[in-house]
């Protein structure tokens, strides 16, 4: 993405430099840099799991406003008003959001509409698990009592409470989305003149600003395309293995997709089931092996390398990220790891000529490799080592 007023800079003034004597005197022994720099990750990470309630949604929102920004600046380029492109802008997000849990609740709802079809071959199935108990030395009594202790009133009212604290939480996020959605929209009109009058006096948080709006673009256009192309295999595995409702569970898959590495776990569970129901154990277990390995290969293998190359960052950045993010943004960090771990490396680490080792770590490529020496451990006679000469004679 490239802002319409980013035109050829002006140079800028070199920062002044402290003196020898001066920066000794601020030198930390590199041991204790190490530690205070590893226990301040830490610290931030474990403070945003404190508050990740609050920041997730907004993050994701700003996510959702950047995504949807060439729109809005296509819009203005063909002379439409700020007000109807912001809209525009909204509307989209909103409309997909729409989609998005729509087709979670079409899915849900095929799935209960169709089971009751299949009560006969659900009464067949627990005949054969009390069979199969039985073989393993446990009565009929001892699993119903088992059953009754598992759906007793008390294990009943738990379990609804637990939903209902989820359903809760899930709704409060919800709604923080569409709202912070609505006023960044709505804030959008003025970023040009905002973002210009910053680029006159600090022109590198700009770049930054640019960096990270134009990854987190591309990020969400491969997530949408590697989701509508793990859809159209599943759905031509699970027709080809004659699972009912086929076309419900691509969908539901293309949902799933969003959320990386477990999403094909959660994914996979109603086809199987299905196939289970209507064509028994062996088609099941077909079905569980196909749609895992084509959606683990697509979204576990592929789209995590084609996700970091399009944001720049290599694929173990890519794979650490998830964790890190997860466990600092909850389950909807996985989906926001690499947004985040752009937004760390060009508005944080870029910056600071003294982390550009961190960069070069990180980044999937590298602009201008220097020639220096590798020592033996990692790559013998690499880039400078000359090769060692036999003694003559």
């Amino acid at each position: 993405m490239r802002w319409p007023w980013q035109k050829k800079q002006q140079p800028v003034p070199p920062v002044p430099q402290l003196s020898e004597a001066a920066q000794q005197r601020w030198m930390l022994p590199r041991t204790l840099i190490v530690l205070l720099s590893i226990i301040a990750v830490f610290a931030v990470l474990i403070l945003l799991s404190q508050v990740a309630t609050f920041v997730t949604p907004i993050f994701l929102g700003i996510n959702l406003v950047i995504a949807v920004m060439p729109l809005q600046q296509w819009l203005l380029r063909i002379g439409t008003p700020k007000v109807l492109a912001a809209l525009a802008a909204l509307l989209t997000i909103y409309a997909f959001l729409v989609a998005l849990f729509w087709s979670i609740y079409w899915s849900v709802q095929s799935l209960v509409t169709e089971l009751p079809g299949y009560s006969a071959e659900f009464n067949t199935m627990y005949r054969d698990l009390l069979a199969w108990l039985e073989s393993l030395g446990i009565s009929q009594d001892e699993a119903l009592e088992q059953l009754q202790n598992a759906f007793s009133p008390s294990a009943i009212a738990s379990g609804i409470g637990a939903i209902a604290s989820d359903a809760g939480t899930a709704l409060a996020f919800l709604a923080t989305l569409f709202v912070v959605i609505f006023f960044l929209a709505w804030d959008s009109m003025g970023l040009p003149q905002r973002i210009k009058s910053i680029a006159a006096t600090n022109p590198g948080i700009v770049q930054g600003i640019d960096r990270f709006a134009a990854g987190v673009q591309r990020y969400w256009v491969v997530a949408t395309v590697f989701g509508l192309v793990v859809s159209a295999l599943d759905f031509v595995a699970l027709s080809a293995l004659g699972v009912p409702l086929a076309l419900v569970w691509a969908v539901f898959a293309f949902v799933t997709n969003y959320i990386p590495n477990v999403g094909f776990v959660l994914g996979a569970v109603p086809p199987t089931l299905m196939a289970l129901l209507a064509n028994g154990p062996i088609n099941a277990l077909l079905t569980a092996i196909l749609f895992s390995v084509i959606n683990f290969v697509m979204q576990s293998l592929i789209q995590p390398k084609v996700a970091g190359d399009a944001v720049g960052v290599t694929p173990a950045t890519s794979f650490l990220s998830l964790l890190v993010w997860a466990f600092a943004l909850g389950p909807v960090g996985a989906l926001l790891a690499l947004p985040a771990t752009l937004a760390v490396k060009t508005l944080l680490i870029d910056p600071d000529p003294k982390l550009a080792w961190v960069s070069t770590v990180i980044a999937n490529k590298i602009d201008h490799p220097r020639e220096g020496k590798i020592g033996r451990a990692i790559g013998p006679g690499v880039q400078g080592r000359a090769p060692v000469k036999p003694p003559p004679g």
